[in-house]
């Protein structure tokens, strides 16, 4: 069977001693077990760097060669000493797509390595950031050219709130591997916090540029950069987003499943503010209509502008809007009400 698969990532080897013996591996085991069955070619290999590097390949081949291609880079992994692999294999042929995802990366008794990983389970702990740190520190220390573990780093600090730290972090992850979309993203939240929207989204885009639909991560940086535009007035391009992201059937486990109700009012709002009040009010009621979702934008804030809608398009019903989400705690409801006395 033929699949569509995915293949994005980087092994570093540290050194030119290291990448000599992968490369002389890597031969060997071409010439001896894979011959031309892998996704892969030699042009990978860059010597000068001493890593083996995939931005992106996207093919279509067999479980022959998709099962080489796992056991080179899962046997080349033992060399390295930073660095990931991502791989997806699509079956398109039945009713629902069937998604399979390899993870591929060093987990050798090398210190960068040990101390990476220790320090990226820590950053899972709520309460351990400092320790995280530390361990993510001696892997930098470790290999200077960490890239992963400087992206970390800046989400230990972002969780610190050490915006100026964070930042340097994620800058000095994107300069050592531009192809990872997380540093972006990272880099994105703290312009974000500084208000800087316009920066904002063009870490969003480089996020989504370096990402795929079957990552949550790809569509948490469209939605999110949607909110951006929205910062910054362009509310066109905002819908854009909004109607990408809503276009996506989410399984409930997902974690951008909880912010359709947001992302519905946004489209709402975004729609509103460019005259199309009846398409607004679609997305209003399909805000309202989500469960899932409240913590992020509660109805009342919805009915508020639902009703809004209503006394802009010249149709009745905003005062029952406003006064169920006055009910509801509303302060600006409150307000439109007694502007109506």
């Amino acid at each position: 069977m033929i699949y569509k698969i995915i293949l994005v990532g980087r092994l570093e080897f540290g050194s030119e001693k290291t990448f000599n013996k992968a490369l002389q591996m890597y031969h060997f085991r071409i010439e001896n077990f894979y011959k031309n069955d892998l996704l892969i070619k030699e042009d990978v290999l860059d010597a000068e760097n001493f890593y083996l590097n995939v931005p992106r390949i996207v093919c279509h081949s067999d479980d022959k060669n998709w099962n080489n291609t796992i056991k080179l880079l899962e046997y080349l992994s033992q060399f390295a000493v930073a660095g990931a692999f991502m791989m997806w294999k699509i079956d398109e042929s039945g009713d629902k797509k069937k998604v399979s995802q390899v993870i591929i990366e060093p987990k050798t008794d090398k210190a960068a390595v040990q101390q990476f990983l220790k320090g990226r389970e820590l950053t899972e702990k709520k309460g351990k950031e400092n320790e995280a740190m530390e361990a993510l520190n001696r892997a930098i220390e470790k290999y200077e050219k960490h890239a992963l573990a400087y992206e970390r780093r800046g989400y230990v600090n972002l969780q610190l709130r050490n915006f100026k730290d964070a930042n340097y972090d994620f800058t000095k992850s994107i300069a050592l591997n531009p192809n990872n979309s997380d540093p972006h993203f990272g880099r994105a939240l703290v312009n974000l916090h500084n208000k800087d929207y316009e920066n904002a989204v063009a870490d969003f885009d480089e996020a989504i540029k370096n990402s795929i639909p079957l990552q949550p991560l790809y569509w948490k940086a469209r939605r999110m950069k949607g909110e951006s535009l929205m910062k910054l007035e362009d509310f066109e391009n905002a819908l854009k987003e909004f109607k990408f992201f809503l276009a996506r059937k989410f399984e409930s486990s997902d974690p951008n499943f909880v912010y359709r109700k947001s992302a519905y009012n946004n489209y709402g709002v975004c729609l509103f503010e460019i005259g199309n009040h009846s398409d607004a009010l679609k997305a209003f009621d399909s805000a309202l209509a989500c469960e899932a979702g409240s913590e992020m934008v509660s109805n009342a804030e919805i009915l508020v502008n639902h009703g809004l809608a209503l006394h802009s398009a010249g149709k009745n019903g905003f005062k029952k809007d406003w006064k169920e989400a006055a009910q509801l705690g509303s302060k600006h409801a409150e307000e439109l009400l007694a502007t109506l006395s």
